[in-house]
């Protein structure tokens, strides 16, 4: 996505095309510029406006872990999977446990972010 597409994106927050899916695609694509804060702003908003959107709250964990906010990122992963398993979204419940328990290890280690591969 360019910038000029999520300029365009930003037009709508606020309006009534706001939703969910218009948060986390603005959350994902500055996630994928490194942009963390916006991001973060964004997938928070995202689950705000529907708290049972697990891959918001997957992504939002993911965005939190790689600012350095690890115990922020550990919270969302729990939700996520809480909110998860009461859809059956098995996969995305799965994967957060895993990110999770990857999360609990490195605060345990007093780190703040996971190592990189």
């Amino acid at each position: 996505m360019t910038s000029q597409q999520i300029v365009n994106l930003l037009k709508l927050v606020g309006t009534p095309r706001d939703s969910a899916l218009l948060r986390f695609s603005l959350g994902s694509e500055n996630l994928k510029g490194a942009e963390f804060e916006p991001a973060i702003a964004h997938l928070n908003a995202a689950v705000e406006k529907e708290p049972g959107y697990s891959a918001a709250w997957k992504l939002l964990g993911k965005a939190l872990a790689d600012h350095g906010r690890a115990d922020e990122a550990l919270a969302a992963y729990r939700k996520g999977i809480e909110v998860a398993q009461r859809k059956g979204d098995r996969q995305a419940a799965k994967e957060m446990t895993v990110f999770s328990r990857r999360l609990e290890k490195v605060i345990a280690l007093g780190k703040t972010t996971p190592e990189r591969s």
